[in-house]
This record gives structure tokens, C-alpha cells and sequence, in this order.
């Protein structure tokens, strides 16, 4: 782990960059960590996991359905798509397209991570 004030990064972001490659950089300022420069993972959902376990929105919605599931408060996987899930007729409008309302279950999506 290396550790550089921000004015020297900012000077010399690209070698920053190419060094985090190596180890992460721990950037200060005023002399206290900042941030952090990691190399970005290669393969887009582990590029994705780390986007969003940095994501101070994400991970409160993850502890507050923690919170729920620790109360009761969990469904089923059944009861949850049943619960989403719209008949092809409902939800449709006089011309046969979906209401602004309508959710649909994306099937092709859920077919490929179940495999």
C-alpha cells in the first residue's frame, strides 16, 4: 500500500494510476486518507460488486432489508413475483400497451443466473 498526498496525485495521476495497478494508493489530504486508488477488476460484475458495495445508497438499502428480513418481514421468492408479476392483460391501456404502472418479469435475465 503506498500512500501520497493529493497534490502530488493530482501532479501525477497517471503514474497514480498505473501504480494502483500494483498495490492501492491511499490518497491524503491535509494528511488524512481521502480515498482510495484501486485497480478496477477486469471482469464487469466483480467491476460492479465493487461499484456498488462503495455505494453509500446501496449498501443502506441492503441494511435496511436486513433489518426487515431480521423482523419477519421476508417473501418468498413465489409470493414476491407474484406479487410483481402482471397478467398480459392487465395493466394494459385501449391500445394494448403497457400501463406506466405495469412491471414485468424479466424472464431472459433470470434464465441466465439461474444457470
Amino acid at each position: 500500500m503506498r500512500i501520497a498526498p493529493l497534490a502530488d496525485v493530482k501532479a501525477r495521476f497517471s503514474r497514480y494510476v498505473e501504480g494502483c495497478q500494483r498495490e492501492p494508493v491511499v490518497v491524503t489530504k491535509n494528511g488524512r486518507p481521502a480515498a482510495v486508488l484501486v485497480a478496477a477488476p477486469q471482469d464487469e460484475m466483480e467491476l460492479e460488486r465493487v461499484v456498488l458495495a462503495n455505494t453509500p445508497r446501496f449498501r443502506e438499502l441492503l441494511n435496511a432489508a436486513g433489518r426487515r428480513l431480521a423482523r419477519g418481514g421476508a417473501l418468498s421468492h413465489a409470493e414476491f413475483w407474484s406479487r410483481v408479476s402482471m397478467p398480459a392483460a392487465r395493466g394494459r391501456g385501449r391500445r394494448g400497451r403497457a400501463s406506466a404502472g405495469a412491471v414485468r418479469r424479466p424472464q431472459a435475465a433470470l434464465r441466465q443466473r439461474e444457470t
